[in-house]
């Protein structure tokens, strides 16, 4: 029986590799994995060898976006029953012994590992594969009415809810959303879940602005410096991680409003306005991963409340990964990509 996995080798070097069968300890159970979303730090490993500073050193299974179903069950009886349908949090909090950090936030645990990350070495392998073992922390049962296709979207969907929690309450309030990506995306989906009374999105790219104003934004492009300067946003999710991206995130934020930082930056010293930010007298959040929140998150995909129909806007059977790549790092062609495997 195979166990084929998406393995990045190297920059431009994708390949599907036959795993052996996973062996899982005792507090681990094995999943046959359904569906895999495509991340952007997968296709960076997949284009660039290296995602920010983790870079590849050794061969690495991606993906950490994850749904599946229970086939073998943990021998010390922890976790969920053989047939159960779960998604995957990928984070396993870690303390390096020297460093602080607020216990009661895991996602910022300095020495962390992560589904599909290249941070440390060996490399935390991830979970694009046919059947994989996994700790039964990491797995939630799926309420009822949620099925496996849009639980795989439960971890981007945490991203965008924790981003959005980081502004504090935005009900009747004005987010602004800078970038209309996946997470973009999901970021409108949460903020109007969360009772903003206007969401506004910007993108380059007519695809991702068509799904904003699917989702019930106001739509604007993002190369609108005049549009940008008169939302007088309360909140401002920048989720392009792009340099430009940041500029418009201060430019839209009113004075005394909040800048929600989630799209990950290059690493080193980025420009930015920060005179602006300085007379607006506004605040900058960081904003990364998530913690507690992937329960809630479930509940709302579960009940239709998050509403995340057609984010989701291809799905590849996980033997064209290297097609789905190539769709996925096309923005104008595509939103989230979702690799289908054996379990699905």
């Amino acid at each position: 029986m195979t166990n084929r996995a998406v393995v990045a080798h190297a920059a431009g070097d994708l390949r599907i590799d036959d795993l052996d069968e996973p062996i899982p300890d005792a507090d681990e159970a094995v999943i046959a994995v359904a569906y895999g979303g495509v991340c952007g730090s997968d296709l960076h490993y997949w284009r660039h060898g290296a995602a920010g500073a983790s870079i590849l050193r050794e061969p690495l299974v991606l993906g950490h976006e994850l749904s599946g179903t229970v086939v073998r069950a943990a021998v010390d009886g922890s976790g969920p029953a053989i047939g159960t349908a779960v998604a995957v949090h990928p984070l396993i909090p870690r303390g390096d012994g020297g460093t602080p950090w607020p216990e009661d936030r895991p996602n910022l645990a300095p020495a962390s590992t992560y589904l599909g990350s290249a941070m440390h070495l060996p490399h935390t392998q991830g979970g694009f594969a046919e059947r994989v073992a996994l700790p039964t922390r990491m797995l939630h049962t799926l309420p009822s009415g949620l099925d496996l296709r849009t639980a795989v979207l439960a971890e981007p969907a945490a991203v965008a809810w924790h981003a959005v929690a980081q502004a504090g309450s935005v009900a009747g309030r004005r987010v602004a959303v800078i970038g209309s990506g996946p997470i973009g995306l999901l970021a409108v989906a949460v903020a109007l879940h969360h009772g903003a009374a206007e969401v506004i999105a910007t993108d380059l790219h007519a695809l991702p602005l068509s799904l904003a104003r699917s989702r019930g934004a106001r739509v604007l492009d993002a190369r609108d410096e005049k549009g940008l300067a008169a939302l007088h946003a309360d909140v401002v999710v920048e989720s392009s991680g792009t340099v430009p991206g940041l500029a418009s995130a201060i430019a839209a934020a009113r004075r005394g409003g909040t800048v929600i930082l989630l799209g990950l930056q290059a690493s080193g010293s980025v420009p930015a306005p920060v005179a602006t930010a300085i007379t607006r007298e506004l605040t900058l959040k960081g904003s990364f991963r998530f913690g507690d929140e992937f329960a809630d998150v479930l509940r709302a995909l579960a009940d239709g409340s998050l509403d995340v129909d057609g984010i989701v806007t291809h799905v590849v059977p996980a033997a064209e990964s290297l097609s789905a790549f190539q769709t996925a790092g096309d923005p104008s062609v595509s939103s989230k990509v979702v690799l289908e495997f054996a379990g699905g």
